[in-house]
């Protein structure tokens, strides 16, 4: 199954919530997929960064075949395969189609970190096509000025992931009823991520509140 998380605004945690929930499916079914169409997935998950081709070179390529694009994969942990962004900026219309159909086809869950994909671009375009052709989930903090850009780009995701922050004036009740979507989970932000994030063990350290919390995303 393709997962798409995504955003509309920078910030709101896409990176993070992606790499937890796929690496939270290759441990629990032996097999998952992270898909990284903005580039920053090595630094989060603590790798170095692929010198190889990515998915956007693969887009770019002549050979558009299924096994050219496993050759791509690169194994983060047992079980944990990610396919890098890769440097190519444009490809033929017709191949976003054809990428979403061969990771449909990987029999494993594949996990999309599309970034944010509300404002013009080519990643933004195809994250907007996968997420199309899976389940799709907006990641969004408790922010007026999220919420705002949501709104106003008719937003149609199939759940919300509300990062959570003290202080802030709304609630996940306001964000669903704002959007008209089920929030299928809630991660609080918590110092303790982010200084595993810095060191680069994200996916190496338990962070059992957070893994409970995004059950609904994995």
């Amino acid at each position: 199954m393709l997962h798409t998380l995504w955003s509309v605004k920078g910030g709101s945690g896409v990176t993070l919530v992606s790499a937890v929930a796929a690496a939270l499916l290759a441990r629990r079914s032996g097999r998952a997929v992270l898909v990284d169409l903005c580039g920053d997935q090595p630094a989060a998950l603590g790798i170095s960064e692929p010198s190889s081709p990515g998915v956007c070179d693969w887009l770019a390529s002549a050979d558009g075949s299924a096994d050219a694009l496993d050759r791509l994969l690169v194994q983060v942990e047992p079980g944990l395969w990610l396919l890098p962004r890769g440097r190519a900026q444009t490809w033929p219309e017709e191949r976003p189609a054809e990428l979403a159909q061969f990771l449909q086809s990987m029999g494993c869950d594949v996990v999309i970190d599309a970034g944010v994909v509300s404002e013009a671009g080519v990643i933004s375009d195809l994250g907007r096509n996968l997420a199309a052709a899976g389940r799709s989930l907006l990641v969004t903090r408790p922010c007026y000025l999220a919420l705002r850009r949501a709104t106003a780009a008719g937003v149609k995701a199939d759940g919300v992931v509300v990062v959570s922050e003290l202080g802030r004036a709304l609630s996940e009740a306001d964000v669903s009823a704002v959007l008209g979507l089920a929030v299928v989970a809630t991660v609080d932000v918590d110092p303790a991520i982010a200084r595993s994030v810095d060191a680069g063990l994200l996916i190496r350290r338990n962070h059992r509140a957070l893994e409970r919390s995004l059950r609904g995303v994995a």
